[in-house]
């Protein structure tokens, strides 16, 4: 009886060995078409944008304190990690802006002297006192952006002048253009150039920590714009900045209002910030991440701001102007971390979906989510996304549908500086590999739709997390993991070329940009 249990248990042993090992090399296949004919979208030639913010060292969230020196005021600009790692993009978008600008007064004029940084003041908003940027460092600031070829977007103060009413977190009268006019003038005659003024750090609706009607700040839009025009009297249409505005979560009413107030051709570009994942001590972040239908509620958002845009300001574009994913300095251990990436490209693909041109994460470098490590300035895995996107993602967005899982998702891109597509395909099941067939759907003759697009060799990158960690800060690219060269140089990304005719498997837990080089697409035609 004995014998019989044992072997009984062997059995039973064996028999889930055999499940456990056939479920951890599950695969489904998967087909992906794409509609090639045209285009659904168009973004940016730079979707992908970063932000330096104001913090200084002091901030602190959650008993850390993730900031050092990485602010506007400090950040060490003769670092040359951070040189090359701007230099690398070629032409890397930045915002300078955040919660403090407007606290900022710009050191010129009557300010020049007693220019002081920003100091804990329980008081003040974000409990912090005002702050002052000197010319010189705004001197240094596009001597080194100059230098790297980064777009610039600059966050002005448009609380200047208003006075807080009585119990109350709203501002009122009208805003005080004196010292941002001398500080525009300033810019203008040291040549800087500045591809867009933004007004205001999340002041609109109900605001964060202050709020400024939607009328009044309409108001005061059309005098920026006055002074903009005037300040850039002379330049070429193209050559003059945008007015970006209001930098701050979207608020239907309060948005439609902005828009109808200042008129037609005021505003060129619509911001609003995102932080979908909640705070950034939630335990339930990867969670989140990893849900695919959590990450699909946010596209409401963006449907909604295309349509207030499309109904009351046609003229202007929208743009994410700020995301980090999680607020309060995203999560630590998880923002800096291989996870966020799922979170970061999706959401990156899916703003172009839904007709947004730009996308700013928070932040280039500082608190949890920086692209670049406060202290040492590494690269986290975020940034080696952000720049595959940038180096491998063109403006045209292809209309892209697949008939697999909720959790494996799928995007589509004319090739940016090249022929064909490229796809991103976002795995985000912990167990099933996805084996791709991808198919082009012309939608010329119903009867014959489905197009098998010219075989030839495909472009692979796949990136996993180094041991299979998601908390890895190491990411891999086709195995092999990304680090600065022994120079402190951004490694080049170099993919994997395959036969057309070799089947393609998207591991568990991963991400690929494939691009089909011979892939026949009308809508990618000059």
């Amino acid at each position: 009886m004995a014998c019989k249990l044992v072997a009984f248990s062997f059995l039973l042993f064996s028999s889930l060995l055999l499940t456990i090992s056939a479920s951890l090399s599950l695969a489904d296949n998967v087909t992906v078409t794409v509609r090639a004919v045209t285009a659904i979208q168009e973004t940016d030639g730079n979707l992908v944008c970063a932000t330096i913010d104001w913090w200084p060292k002091e901030k602190c969230d959650y008993g850390w304190c993730p900031w050092y020196n990485s602010s506007i005021i400090n950040l060490d600009l003769t670092n040359p990690i951070l040189y090359n790692a701007v230099k690398a993009f070629k032409t890397l978008r930045i915002r300078l802006g955040g919660s403090l600008q407007d606290q900022v007064i710009y050191g010129i004029g009557k300010y020049r002297k007693g220019c002081e940084d920003f100091k804990k003041d329980p008081n003040g908003l974000f409990t912090f006192s005002s702050g002052c940027l000197t010319m010189s460092r705004w001197d240094e600031i596009n001597a080194f952006f100059s230098k790297t070829g980064a777009i610039l977007t600059f966050g002005l103060n448009a609380l200047n002048g208003r006075e807080r009413a009585i119990n109350s977190t709203e501002y009122v009268g009208p805003w005080d253009a004196t010292n941002a006019r001398h500080f525009i003038k300033y810019t203008v005659s040291k040549g800087y150039k500045i591809e867009s003024w933004e007004f205001g750090n999340e002041l609109c609706g109900d605001g964060v920590s202050a709020k400024v009607n939607a009328t009044r700040y309409a108001m005061d839009l059309i005098k920026l714009k006055k002074i903009i025009h005037r300040m850039y009297r002379g330049f070429n249409a193209q050559d003059r900045p945008k007015l970006l505005t209001p930098g701050g979560f979207f608020n239907m009413p309060w948005f439609a209002e902005m828009l109808q107030v200042s008129g037609p051709d005021v505003v060129n570009v619509v911001t609003h910030h995102i932080y979908n994942l909640g705070p950034g001590n939630d335990n339930r972040l990867i969670n989140r991440i990893l849900d695919p239908f959590y990450l699909s509620q946010v596209a409401k958002m963006y449907k909604a701001v295309q349509y207030v845009i499309r109904n009351f300001g046609p003229w202007s574009t929208p743009w994410i102007g700020e995301s980090g994913g999680a607020y309060n300095s995203g999560g630590k251990g998880v923002s800096d971390s291989f996870v966020d990436s799922f979170w970061y490209l999706d959401q990156l693909a899916m703003v172009s979906v839904y007709g947004h041109s730009v996308f700013c994460r928070q932040a280039l470098i500082g608190g949890n989510y920086g692209l670049l490590d406060p202290t040492t300035f590494v690269p986290n895995p975020d940034y080696y996304s952000a720049l595959l996107w940038s180096q491998l993602m063109g403006k045209q967005v292809l209309q892209t549908t697949n008939n697999g899982s909720p959790y494996f998702r799928s995007y589509t891109h004319c090739s940016k500086n090249g022929q064909g597509v490229t796809s991103l395909f976002i795995n985000l099941s912990n167990s099933t590999s996805f084996d791709v067939s991808f198919v082009g759907d012309y939608n010329i003759y119903p009867e014959n739709a489905s197009y098998q697009g010219e075989r030839g060799p495909r472009e692979e990158y796949h990136l996993t997390p180094e041991g299979g960690n998601l908390k890895s800060r190491v990411m891999l690219l086709n195995g092999q993991p990304l680090k600065l060269t022994a120079d402190n140089q951004i490694p080049e990304l170099k993919p994997s070329i395959v036969d057309g005719d070799t089947p393609l498997r998207i591991a568990p837990y991963s991400i690929a940009f494939i691009r089909y080089r011979n892939f026949n697409a009308p809508a990618c035609t000059p």
